[in-house]
């Protein structure tokens, strides 16, 4: 996906002033695309508060990522520590832990707000590395963090500035719970949201690009725009890659094709 997007966006990102994600989720495009600055954002505070830790104290939370147990009843008992009673080091110390440690990475609340996902094994855990943190703290330095709704976040972008936007969604699903980082529903009401607001940014100058589902419904909301169809991509299949995604590529800087 991320070659993909690179051969039609790299240009973009070179270019713009800044780089804005409403729906930052793991930050691949930001990581790989390296912009001179950027505003991420997302309406997942605990994934907001990773950024936040690794940012300002990556050696601190590298320190309790690695204290943390290797144990099934460990993960539990972290998964029921409250992020409103730790501090920020620890809070995405935590976070960091339960993404590497819970069920193929996926993150999910329940109706009160808590994270439910089983666990999942240590294989995943060792791939981060203290020296990975720090590498990351210093890219971070070039980005504003935001716990926000998408809506107040596009309405302040004008011209100069690049939107990518990867909004939660299941290929060939038109209102499904995000598998990864979104806290709740994305429904189709806030599709039309979306399609609204990127018009209205449009209109202001700014230029964008989203990666979003294939489906005839939400592919009509953007009808004006050049739109393709992404040949790999995640399919149905958590965690699989299908050579028919299901998924498409919206951008509002290319000339519609007939």
């Amino acid at each position: 996906m991320l070659d993909f997007l690179a051969g039609r966006l790299t240009g973009e990102v070179k270019t713009c002033k800044r780089l804005v994600e409403p729906f930052v989720g793991g930050g691949s495009f930001f990581f790989s695309s390296k912009p001179r600055w950027a505003l991420l954002s997302d309406l997942n505070a605990e994934l907001i508060d990773l950024y936040l830790g690794i940012r300002r104290h990556p050696t601190t939370v590298w320190r309790v990522f690695r204290k943390f147990p290797s144990t099934k009843r460990a993960y539990y008992q972290i998964r029921k520590r409250r992020p409103c009673d730790l501090h920020l080091s620890e809070r995405a110390a935590r976070t960091l832990y339960l993404n590497r440690t819970c069920f193929k990475g996926m993150w999910r609340h329940n109706q009160n707000g808590e994270f439910n996902i089983g666990y999942g094994g240590q294989d995943r855990r060792w791939v981060i590395t203290g020296a990975r943190l720090l590498q990351v703290s210093r890219m971070l330095q070039r980005a504003s963090l935001r716990c926000a709704d998408f809506e107040p976040v596009l309405e302040a972008c004008k011209e100069g500035d690049f939107i990518f936007l990867d909004p939660p969604y299941r290929p060939g699903r038109r209102d499904m719970v995000h598998d990864h980082y979104s806290g709740g529903k994305f429904t189709f009401d806030d599709h039309i949201r979306l399609a609204k607001a990127l018009k209205r940014a449009s209109r202001r100058g700014a230029r964008w690009a989203m990666t979003t589902s294939g489906h005839p419904e939400i592919v009509r909301l953007f009808a004006r725009f050049h739109i393709e169809r992404i040949p790999k991509g995640t399919g149905e299949g958590l965690g699989k890659t299908s050579r028919n995604s299901g998924e498409v590529l919206i951008l509002s800087f290319m000339e519609k094709r007939p």
